[in-house]
C-alpha cells in the first residue's frame, strides 16, 4: 500500500509524474540512506548486547552488515558531533567546538541564531548533490537556527523536521507552541512551512523518508536521505503499547525501552520500502549514534564502556555504527580497526563515482578500501577530541584524557575498553609524547566561535564521575 503523507502532495507540485521501471538506476549511482539515532546508549540494542531492547531491525541489519566494533564521532554532544560527520572535519578545524546550538547563552562570540555551521563549509548532501542525488534530510538538524543555516541552504532539496536538537514526540498544541521560547522546535516542512505533526514523530519521520524514497525512485534518480531521529533523546515519551511491551521495567527505563522498540519499528518500515521497490542491493544503508547515552537523562546504558554523553570516555564518544551495500559489499562480518563518523562522506563520495581527490583538507577517510581488504592498514593512526580545556588523544591502541580539574589519565584500549586501569604514572613518557602530539593537533584549529557558560563544564565532570561505569542488562 503506497504511503500518502502531506510530502507526496508537496513534492508531486515539483516533480512531474514519470512512469515508474523497477531499479531504472539500479546500475547506476547507489542510493544512500543514512540512518541517525539520538543520545543511545552503546549497549541498548540486541546486536550490542541488551537482554532489555527489542531491536529485531537492527539486530538483523547488523548481521547483514559491516559493524563497526571501534566506530567514534567527533564529539561527545548532538550538535557537533553532526557537524564533524556532515562535513568529513573536525569541527573545531572551523570553530564548532563542542557545545551545542544555541542550547545555552553564550558569554562570549557568537550567540543565539549566529551560532551555527559556518555558511563556507560543504556538507555531505552538497557534494552528492553535484552528482545527481536528490538530498533531503528528515528530523533534528542542530546546526544553526537562523535560516541562514537552514538545511535546504546547505545542500538538501528537502527538509521535513526541526532545526534545534530536541521537541515533544507528540504535537504541541496552538498554546504550547505560543509559550515555545524556542521557535526552532516547530516542525517545519521546506524552508518556512510549519505546522505540528500527526501521531508519534518517530513513526512520522520513517513516513516521510519512505515518501521521498519512493518519489525519487519516481525520478530515476538516486538519493541521499538523512533519517536523522530525536529518539532518543529527551523528552522521555512513549506511546502506551510500546510502554506495555516492557511490564518488568519501571521508570525512565521502561520508557527508554518503549523509545527504542518505536525507533527500530521505523527503521523497519523504511528497510521494507527499500525492498518493496526492489532497491535493497544498491543502497547503501549506515545506522550510526551520534554520541554516547546521558545515563543521568534517558536512562542509557553504556557498557561495557566508561563515562556518558558530554564525556571524552569511551561511552561518550564510542558508538554503533553499521554499513550495509549488498551490491558491492558481499560479506558481511566486523571491522575492528578504529573508524570515524568523518569518513561517511569521503566513503559516499567514492561510492557515488566521485574523485575523492576533490576533498580538501577534511580529516575523514574512504573506507571502502578497509572494508574490501585492499588496505590492511590502519584508516587511523590518530583521533582527537576537545572541548575547551578538556581533550582527548588516541593514538594507536593508547588513549590519554586531559581534564581540567584532575591529572590526566592513560589507558590502553586493546585490554582495558572499559578505562579502569589508569596507566598514566606508570608511563610519564607516553604520557608526554600524547600531550605535544595532542597540543600540536591544537595549534591547527580555530577558536571556538562561542563558549557556554563556565558551570556546565563543572556539571559534565559531575557527570562523568556518577556514571564512569555500566552494568551489563
Amino acid at each position: 500500500m503506497k504511503i500518502i503523507t502531506p510530502f507526496t502532495r508537496w513534492i508531486t507540485c515539483l516533480i512531474l509524474p514519470v512512469i515508474f521501471v523497477q531499479s531504472a538506476f539500479s546500475a547506476d549511482k547507489p542510493n544512500i540512506l543514512l540512518i541517525i539515532s539520538d543520545d543511545a546508549g552503546y549497549h541498548d540494542f540486541g546486536f550490542q548486547g541488551s537482554q532489555t531492547m527489542i531491536t529485531p531491525t537492527l539486530d538483523a541489519l547488523s548481521k547483514q552488515s559491516i559493524n563497526f566494533t571501534q566506530a567514534y564521532v567527533t564529539a561527545a554532544v548532538c550538535g557537533p558531533s553532526r557537524a564533524g560527520l556532515f562535513t568529513g572535519k573536525y569541527q573545531q578545524r572551523f570553530g564548532f567546538e563542542e557545545n551545542n546550538v544555541p542550547g545555552f547563552m553564550s558569554e562570549s562570540g557568537k550567540t543565539g541564531d549566529e551560532m551555527g555551521l559556518p555558511l563556507n563549509e560543504l556538507t555531505i548532501a552538497n557534494y552528492l548533490k553535484n552528482y545527481g542525488y536528490q538530498t533531503a534530510l528528515f528530523g533534528k538538524w542542530h546546526l544553526g537556527d537562523h535560516d541562514k543555516y537552514h538545511p535546504l541552504k546547505r545542500g538538501f532539496d528537502y527538509f521535513y523536521g526541526m532545526r534545534t536538537g530536541a521537541r515533544s514526540y507528540f504535537s504541541y498544541s496552538p498554546e504550547e507552541l505560543k509559550q515555545k521560547e524556542n521557535k526552532s522546535a516547530r516542525l517545519e516542512r521546506g524552508f518556512g512551512h510549519f505546522a505540528e505533526h500527526q501521531g508519534y514523530l518517530t513513526d512520522v519521520l520513517a513516513d516521510e523518508t519512505n515518501a521521498f524514497i519512493e518519489s525519487s525512485v519516481n525520478a530515476s534518480k538516486p538519493f541521499f536521505s538523512v533519517l536523522s531521529f530525536t529518539a532518543v533523546h529527551a523528552p522521555m515519551e512513549a506511546k502506551k503499547e510500546d510502554l506495555a511491551l516492557f511490564p518488568q521495567l519501571s521508570g525512565t527505563r521502561k520508557v527508554l525501552a518503549a523509545m527504542t522498540v518505536a525507533m527500530d519499528r521505523s527503521i523497519d518500515k523504511v528497510l521494507t520500502t527499500l525492498e518493496r521497490l526492489n532497491i535493497t542491493d544498491n543502497t547503501i544503508v549506515v545506522f550510526i549514534n551520534d554520541n554516547g547515552g546521558p545515563s543521568d537523562q534517558n536512562a542509557s546504558n553504556n557498557y561495557p564502556l566508561s563515562g556518558t554523553k558530554a564525556n571524552h570516555l569511551e561511552g561518550g564518544i564510542r558508538i554503533p555504527m553499521l554499513l550495509k551495500w549488498p551490491s558491492k559489499i558481499k560479506t558481511a562480518g566486523e571491522y575492528k580497526m578504529p573508524v570515524s563518523a568523518l569518513d561517511l562522506l569521503p566513503t559516499f563520495i567514492a561510492a557515488a563515482a566521485g574523485d575523492v581527490n576533490i576533498l580538501k583538507n577534511i580529516d575523514g577517510v574512504n573506507l571502502l578500501p578497509y572494508i574490501n581488504n585492499e588496505n590492511l592498514n590502519r584508516p587511523h593512526q590518530t583521533l582527537y577530541w576537545k572541548k575547551e580545556n578538556r581533550a582527548a588523544i588516541r593514538d594507536g591502541d593508547w588513549k590519554l584524557l586531559r581534564f581540567p580539574d584532575r591529572p590526566a589519565e592513560l589507558y590502553n584500549l586493546t585490554i582495558d575498553v572499559g578505562e579502569k586501569d589508569n596507566l598514566a604514572s606508570m608511563n610519564p613518557e607516553k604520557v608526554k609524547l600524547l600531550f605535544k602530539q595532542l597540543f600540536e593537533w591544537e595549534l591547527q584549529l580555530e577558536r571556538p566561535l562561542w563558549q557556554l557558560k563556565r558551570k556546565y563544564e563543572g556539571s559534565a565532570m559531575q557527570r562523568m564521575d556518577k556514571f564512569r561505569h555500566h552494568k551489563k542488562d
